[in-house]
């Protein structure tokens, strides 16, 4: 069975009906996996991107510095897949080893130590199929360790 992706309709916006549909069993996690978003002030922003030819959560960490500027960064990258979502989360080059020095779970920490740089780009991406709240809490010490990464 090939994986596919969903949600490839640009006049079709991701609904929760939506989401719950194509994902089935997967959805308690991902409702579960957004609804924790809150913990770390993440905002999924959904948007249909042609390059892709599918619609994508742009997952956003905004803040105020000191002087009052606007700031904002991509933590990950959200999409649908037919009975679960990936998570993909690019972590710059230059932040493998502090990568590596997470207690984030030894599969996590294998992905790390295994991903390849993409190409020119200075990341390597970490993409988690989920399913389950298995990886939650690797997960989420990923996302903050993100969020700090300047």
């Amino acid at each position: 069975m090939t994986e596919q992706q969903l949600l490839r309709d640009s006049n079709i916006e991701p609904t929760s009906d939506i989401i719950a549909k194509g994902l089935g069993t997967a959805n308690g996690a991902y409702l579960q996996f957004t609804e924790n978003l809150k913990n770390h002030d993440i905002q999924v922003d959904w948007r249909y991107y042609k390059d892709g030819a599918s619609w994508l959560g742009k997952a956003l960490y905004k803040w105020t510095t000191a002087r009052g500027t606007e700031k904002e960064i991509t933590v990950f990258w959200l999409s649908i897949w037919d009975g679960f979502f990936k998570v993909s989360i690019f972590v710059p080059e230059k932040a493998r080893a502090d990568a590596l020095s997470l207690s984030a779970g030894d599969e996590i920490k294998k992905m790390i130590e295994d991903a390849k740089q993409m190409g020119k780009l200075k990341f390597f991406p970490l993409v988690f199929d989920l399913r389950s709240t298995e990886l939650f809490d690797g997960i989420d010490t990923l996302i903050e360790f993100k969020k700090n990464i300047k």
